[in-house]
């Protein structure tokens, strides 16, 4: 049986920038578990996949950012749920929530459960907005203005 190359815990944690309790504590309480190799018992190593240590990685990145340790878990939890991968996935926050943009037009709270947040994207907006002005064949009427009104 082939196994698949993984990352042991002080290479991941040099990696990634964290404590071994931290990693520790996240395997064990199951926010990023080693998909490789979990521990079995006094012994064992855990093995990380490169997308365990991408998870890892977007943790440490929303926790630099303040966001609460309980927040991520849910914007994690929201995303193993719809099957989402973390490759091709933006995800922002204001400090309290966690998004990721659906479109240009839709963005989703994770925290939510994936409610939808009302955006507009502003360029799109002023593109469609002369786009119809150029269409309107109506020629504009201009108001003259007085000197100093």
């Amino acid at each position: 049986m082939v196994e698949e190359q993984g990352y042991r815990v002080p290479e991941v944690c040099r990696i990634v920038g964290i404590s071994y309790r931290q990693l520790d504590y996240w395997a064990r309480t199951g926010l990023v578990r080693p998909t490789i190799r979990d521990a079995g018992g006094s012994g064992t190593q855990r093995l990380y996949s490169f997308q365990d240590l991408l998870q890892l990685k977007v943790v440490k990145n929303l926790l630099d950012a303040g966001i609460a340790l309980q927040q991520i878990r849910k914007a994690i939890e929201y995303l193993r749920e719809t099957k989402q991968s973390l490759h091709g996935v933006t995800l922002m926050s204001d400090g309290n929530r966690i998004y990721t943009p659906e479109s240009p037009e839709a963005v989703i709270d994770l925290l939510s459960r994936g409610q939808g947040v009302f955006a507009i994207a502003v360029d799109k907006v002023a593109t469609d907005l002369e786009g119809s002005l150029a269409r309107s064949k109506k020629p504009s009427r201009r108001v003259a203005r007085a000197k100093g009104a």
